[in-house]
């Protein structure tokens, strides 16, 4: 059984027990949390699709830690003009466990 889940502006393809980085969510480690963006839920032959959300359903997910990505570099340049710019980025993420898929 998996489900497509919508947060953070992305789709993610989950199933039971998967671990997966989010956009930063403000919940604290450790808590339980309700994804209810469903978009899909499938159970072998069985298939619910949303239009465009599935009603009353809802992933459950445990928020195991908040981290920070590993850094990109950002450079920015013009040749010839002697003018470089050097940035860095790290991105705040949450990291979750799905616990259960509502019964499809």
């Amino acid at each position: 059984m998996h489900a497509v889940i919508r947060t953070g502006g992305k789709q993610y393809r989950v199933a039971e027990g998967d671990i997966l980085r989010v956009e930063k969510l403000d919940v604290e480690a450790g808590s339980t949390i309700d994804l209810s963006d469903v978009l899909l839920i499938s159970d072998g032959d069985d298939v619910q699709i949303g239009t465009p959300l599935l009603e009353g359903k809802a992933v459950s997910a445990e928020v195991m830690t908040h981290a920070r990505a590993d850094k990109i570099q950002v450079i920015k340049f013009k040749r010839r003009k002697k003018y470089r710019r050097t940035h860095g980025h790290r991105q705040h993420y949450t990291q979750l466990k799905i616990k259960s898929i509502p019964g499809a």
